[in-house]
């Protein structure tokens, strides 16, 4: 079998990589030339423990090929970014180009497949674009949704052992899906329809980041009347049906801080929860903006000169190099705007380099550092010392003060 991944992304390229680990013959397919470049390389280009081993053995063992363009296949899956336009309007412009690419090579007994998050009624589109250019195909190839549902650092194991959701437009198209995950898939494939495979997908990262708005509400809360969220959070969590999670510096990423707006964008008078957790999660951001530009404030009255600050951490999650959406670069930036003479270090261990930032060794920045500035907890953070004469804002509990 050979299978036609369009887009190598953070989602794309592991799935194409643990697809050819398990056999099957596949092609990566990728708009930058550099990432198709270092594909047939064997070089990562995006941060995944273990991957890049993973890699190096399917291309040296013939099992996955990068390119600029498709080939034919025997499966197609659309793996492109789905971003916004205007007010927070799903933009499925990528996946209708992907789908167009593929157009030319499409033949009977295929199977499509999009990954991509997106609306609900996606699918069908797509379906309707295909048949539409494609006339002879109609009933003749399958079409399906699988959403991915991965944490990044941990791909490997969850590309493999998650259950997936598997909606097809017919139950012929779902079966067939169902028969390519499960040659590298050992959680269960759940059958559904294509409409509800999509919205299950929003229904997971919505879910999510109404949870995270309850806890960065309770820290907006707390911070006002004098309690430390972080024993708040505990205690509350000794009760058996409890079960917070934990502030932090706002939500970021490609999932939990995108997907509840495909559901708002369509639904706006069904989803008021949801818009809400969004409005939260968006103001603990900027909230934490303010924190870091009234400490810098404070310190220049007291002791008549500027601070060096410390914004520690800029990707969106711990331990990636991961910044899309990222809630530590927009307070980052919105510091680094509203001081522009102060002494700022900005800090990420898993980016060697950035093309707006300068970075800055951790151990060294904390050092100099008049106010530290904790926005994502990564692990090297936690083995820091506590120091008492240097302001510590902490805003992802690496001390839970």
């Amino acid at each position: 079998m050979k299978a036609c991944f369009m887009g190598l992304g953070y989602i794309g390229l592991p799935t194409a990589i643990i697809a050819a680990k398990h056999g099957i013959n596949v092609l990566g397919v990728d708009i930058n030339p550099g990432v198709v470049e270092m594909t047939n390389q064997g070089k990562l280009h995006i941060i995944e423990p273990g991957m890049e081993e993973y890699l190096q053995e399917v291309v040296n063992a013939g099992l996955l090929k990068a390119s600029t363009t498709p080939e034919i296949s025997d499966a197609y899956f659309m793996v492109v970014p789905t971003p916004f336009k205007g007010n927070h309007e799903p933009d499925i412009s990528y996946v209708e180009a992907a789908t167009r690419s593929v157009l030319p090579y499409l033949k009977e007994g295929d199977l499509y497949v999009i990954e991509s998050t997106s609306p609900v009624g996606t699918t069908e589109k797509m379906q309707s674009l295909i048949f539409s250019e494609r006339p002879e195909l109609k009933d003749k190839i399958y079409i399906a949704y699988c959403p991915e549902r991965v944490l990044p650092g941990n791909v490997i194991y969850e590309l493999v052992h998650n259950d997936r959701v598997i909606g097809g437009i017919n139950e012929e198209s779902t079966e067939k899906a169902i028969q390519f995950y499960g040659r590298f898939v050992q959680g269960i494939l759940h059958k559904t329809n294509s409409k509800t495979a999509e919205m299950c997908k929003l229904t997971e990262n919505s879910s999510r980041d109404v949870q995270i708005a309850f806890a960065n509400e309770l820290s907006l809360i707390c911070d006002k009347a004098g309690i430390n969220v972080w024993e708040l959070i505990e205690l509350a969590n000794k009760h058996p049906r409890v079960n917070i999670l934990q502030p932090g510096a706002g939500v970021g990423g490609h999932c939990i801080a995108v997907d509840p707006y495909f559901i708002t964008a369509e639904f706006p008078y069904e989803s008021q929860l949801i818009s809400k957790a969004r409005e939260i999660n968006n103001y603990k951001s900027f909230w934490c903006a303010e924190k870091v530009q009234n400490a810098i404030l404070r310190f220049e009255l007291e002791h008549h000169r500027k601070p060096v600050v410390a914004m520690m951490g800029l990707a969106f999650k711990p331990n990636i190099d991961d910044l899309r959406e990222s809630p530590a670069k927009y307070i980052t930036t919105k510091v680094m705007q509203a001081c522009n003479n102060a002494d700022i270090l900005i800090v990420e261990p898993n980016v060697k380099e950035h093309k707006v930032f300068k970075l800055t060794d951790y151990k060294e920045a904390y050092e100099k550092a008049d106010i530290v500035v904790f926005l994502t907890a990564h692990e090297p953070f936690k083995e820091l010392p506590y120091t008492k004469g240097k302001v510590i804002l902490d805003f992802c509990g690496i001390y839970k003060r």
